[in-house]
């Protein structure tokens, strides 16, 4: 009916979208926000009302795995079993459409 493709030539949705994001680095994001502190889940999102607030004001980066299992980041909440995630000292709006890759553990407050 149509032509054969090779495999791995059909890439989803949203590996497509993260191919279009531009990147930022890790320690980039650290000059200009301050370096984060870890923030472990201990109830549900929507009851944790210090979360909640940082949300607001912009400072949590979600951490997640790539499909290669490097991590990168995204600036927001994106809640997921597999997902960590920063709070910083200042606001992250500058770089809310950025990937944030080359993480750097050892510039994370724990």
């Amino acid at each position: 009916m149509g032509r054969a493709r090779p495999p791995g030539a059909l890439l989803s949705a949203a590996a497509m979208k993260l191919l279009k994001i531009k990147a930022t680095r890790f320690s980039q994001v650290i000059e200009n926000c301050g370096k984060p502190q870890v923030y472990t889940l201990w109830q549900k999102p929507t009851a944790d009302r210090h979360l909640q607030a940082e949300i607001k004001k912009n400072r949590v980066v979600t951490i997640l795995k790539s499909e290669s299992g490097t991590d990168f980041g995204i600036v927001g909440f994106k809640e997921s079993k597999e997902a960590r995630y920063l709070i910083f000292p200042k606001s992250l709006k500058r770089f809310a459409e950025k990937r944030i890759v080359g993480i750097d553990w050892a510039l994370v407050h724990e």
